[in-house]
C-alpha cells in the first residue's frame, strides 16, 4: 500500500464519527476545538522519527504495552525517578525499554506544547504514536479514542507480576493477560507485535539447546550472541525474515522453529494458542483485524479521567 493511500486512510479515519459508547468520556474528536492540529503534529512527529530511526515503531509499541499493563494507559512508565521515588521505568524489566520510544513521545509533547500548551495528555500521545507507527510499518489502522489523563503515581515496585516475561510458562502468560481482561485469542494477536523489533541476547541465549529451535537458527543465534555477557547490548531481530515490516511472518516462523523467545515458540506448542497462530498464518487480514481490535481494547485499559489524573507539562515529570 502506497504512502498516499496510508495518509488518506489516516486522516479520513479521524473525520469519521466514533462508534464508541456515547457515555464514554473517550472520543475521537476530543481535541477538535482545543488542539485542532493534534493529528497533524502527531503524524509529522512519528513519521519523521521512524524515517530517521527505524527501530522507533517497535520501541514505542513495547513502551505502550508496558505502560498499559501496569495501572492502565496513563503514561506512568514515562516518569523519571527522583531521589525520593523509584519510578516504573527503572523497574528491572523496564531497563531494556529502547530510548527511541521515549524520544518520539518527548518530541511530540514539545511540539504540542508549543501549539496548544497544557491541553494534550502524554497518555494520548503515547496511544496515538503507537497506532501511527504500526500503520507506518505496514500494519493495520485502528481507531484510538482520546481524553486520557496522566497518572499521579509511578512506582517501580508496582511493575513485578503485571508484565509477561519471555521465559514464563504458557499458564502464567495466559493468567496475566486474563487478569487484565484479555482472552487467549487477544493475547496471541498482541504477541504479533513481535513481527517488528528485536530482543537482547540475554533473553534467550541460555536456552539455545531447546529442541523447539530450528537447529540452524539456534547455531546462528549462538554466533550472533557469543559475546553477549561482555556486551549486554547485543540483540537479534524478533522476526528474522521481515524484521522491519508489520506482517504475519512472525506466526509463519513458529512452525519452522524460528521463534526467537521461549514465549513465542510456546504459542505454537500449546493447543490453547496454536489454533489462533494457525489462523493468523493462513490469513494476514484476519491477524490485522484481531490485532487492531486488541490494541484498541488495550488503549482503553485502566484509563484515568477527571480529577483522577492530570495533563503533564512534561511527560517525564509530574506537575509541581
Amino acid at each position: 500500500m502506497g504512502l498516499t493511500v496510508l495518509l488518506f486512510l489516516f486522516f479520513s479515519a479521524f473525520l469519521t464519527p466514533s462508534l464508541s459508547n456515547p457515555h464514554s468520556p473517550l472520543n475521537t474528536a476530543y481535541y477538535t476545538k482545543s488542539c485542532p492540529r493534534f493529528e497533524q503534529i502527531m503524524q509529522e512527529t512519528t513519521t519523521n522519527k521512524q524515517i530517521t530511526s527505524p527501530t522507533t515503531a517497535a520501541a514505542t509499541l513495547r513502551l505502550f504495552f508496558h505502560d498499559c499493563f501496569v495501572g492502565g494507559c496513563d503514561s506512568s512508565v514515562l516518569i523519571s525517578s527522583t531521589p525520593f521515588n523509584k519510578a516504573e521505568r527503572d523497574a528491572e524489566i523496564n531497563l531494556s525499554l529502547p530510548g527511541d520510544g521515549f524520544d518520539v513521545i518527548t518530541r511530540a509533547k514539545i511540539a504540542l506544547e508549543l501549539t496548544c500548551p497544557g491541553v494534550v495528555s502524554c497518555s494520548d500521545i503515547l496511544a496515538v504514536a503507537a497506532r501511527n507507527l504500526v500503520v507506518q510499518t505496514g500494519g493495520p489502522f485502528y481507531q484510538v479514542k482520546l481524553g486520557r489523563k496522566d497518572s499521579f503515581v509511578s512506582k517501580a515496585d508496582s511493575v513485578e507480576g503485571n508484565l509477561p516475561r519471555p521465559t514464563m510458562p504458557m499458564d502464567q502468560m495466559i493468567k496475566i493477560f486474563e487478569s487484565k481482561g484479555f482472552t487467549v485469542q487477544e493475547m496471541v494477536a498482541l504477541s504479533g507485535a513481535h513481527t517488528i523489533g528485536f530482543s537482547h541476547c540475554k533473553e534467550f541465549s541460555s536456552n539455545l539447546s531447546d529442541p523447539s529451535y530450528n537447529p540452524r537458527f539456534a547455531q546462528a543465534l549462538r554466533n550472533a550472541c557469543g559475546n553477549y555477557q561482555k556486551d549486554p547490548t547485543l540483540s537479534v531481530f524478533n522476526d528474522v525474515m521481515s524484521p522491519n515490516k508489520f506482517d504475519n511472518m512472525y506466526y509463519q516462523n513458529l512452525p519452522k522453529g524460528l521463534g526467537l523467545l521461549s514465549s513465542d515458540r510456546g504459542l505454537f506448542s500449546d493447543p490453547r494458542t496454536k489454533i489462533f497462530v494457525e489462523e493468523y498464518i493462513r490469513d494476514q487480514n484476519v491477524f490485522f483485524k484481531a490485532f487492531g481490535s486488541a490494541m484498541q481494547k488495550l488503549s482503553e485499559h485502566g484509563v484515568k479521567f477527571g480529577k483522577h489524573g492530570e495533563i503533564r507539562h512534561r511527560c517525564d515529570a509530574f506537575n509541581n
